[in-house]
């Protein structure tokens, strides 16, 4: 795995770890717990979509990976973003759902 791919699982595992000890330690109401989730979804969502375009946009692919297996690796970072983007808008309906 490219170094690029490595920050993102990590980056995604940060972000599920810290939503997760959110709800479990959340000492507010539901309601408020759920703004804040939603909020702190909507900013981990923005910064995957930088992440997105950043590794989109590279223009140098690491010496020691041929250029399609580059493609390969970028095409298929941008997939599991794209999905976790969609479950994020989910998640994201879900919550303002339980709040209306």
């Amino acid at each position: 795995m490219n170094r690029t791919g490595r920050d993102l699982a990590f980056f995604l595992t940060g972000a599920a770890a810290g939503a997760l000890l959110g709800l479990l330690y959340a000492p507010e109401k539901g309601e408020v717990t759920r703004d804040r989730l939603t909020y702190r979804l909507s900013k981990y969502r923005e910064q995957l979509q930088q992440l997105i375009n950043d590794l989109l946009n590279t223009a140098e692919l690491p010496e020691n990976v041929s250029r399609n297996e580059g493609e390969r690796v970028v095409n298929d970072a941008r997939e599991k973003a794209e999905r976790l983007l969609e479950d994020v808008d989910r998640l994201m309906a879900q919550i303002k759902r339980q709040n209306a």
